[in-house]
């Protein structure tokens, strides 16, 4: 399908309205209706258009939920906060190598916003994810997922 004969805005609050109904959290199912259209926008080339392209977003949408109650269930069950933290000291350590930090604030500065920013918050501002939803206007689960991305970034180009 091309892209150009698609208006993803008149699907918008239907897919809002479909993922508020499982979440029962509006500002989750705001996060999760936007990260729905950009998988949507990622992959409509796989979009044979058998279905209407409504029941395809709400089937993204219902993965994508599924997906992070799940993650939310592991971290309950398994991964503790203090996981999470060893993990941001190790990034803290590497940073603390003269070397490995040029590297880092070199692929730091390639970085699009708003990963750039909210990195920088996390491990050079010292902030925490409650503020710096406070600063961007969003939640804390959007601070928590953009500075992931972001270490998934940086992990990535530095190949660890």
């Amino acid at each position: 399908m091309d892209m150009s004969d698609v208006s993803f805005e008149q699907y918008y609050e239907d897919v809002l309205r479909f993922l508020r109904g499982l979440s029962r959290d509006e500002h989750l199912a705001e996060e999760l209706t936007q990260e729905t259209f950009y998988h949507a926008m990622k992959s409509i080339h796989s979009f044979r258009g058998d279905s209407d392209l409504r029941v395809w977003l709400c089937s993204i949408a219902k993965n994508l939920f599924f997906t992070y109650k799940d993650k939310q269930q592991r971290i309950s069950l398994g991964e503790t906060f203090e996981d999470y933290e060893n993990e941001e000291k190790m990034f803290v350590q590497i940073i603390a190598d003269k070397e490995m930090a040029l590297q880092i604030h070199k692929i730091l500065h390639d970085l699009k916003e708003p990963y750039k920013e909210i990195f920088s918050l996390r491990i050079f501002g010292e902030l925490s994810f409650k503020q710096i939803a406070e600063l961007f206007h969003k939640s804390e689960h959007w601070a928590c997922v953009t500075y992931h991305r972001a270490k998934e970034m940086i992990r990535k180009e530095l190949q660890i």
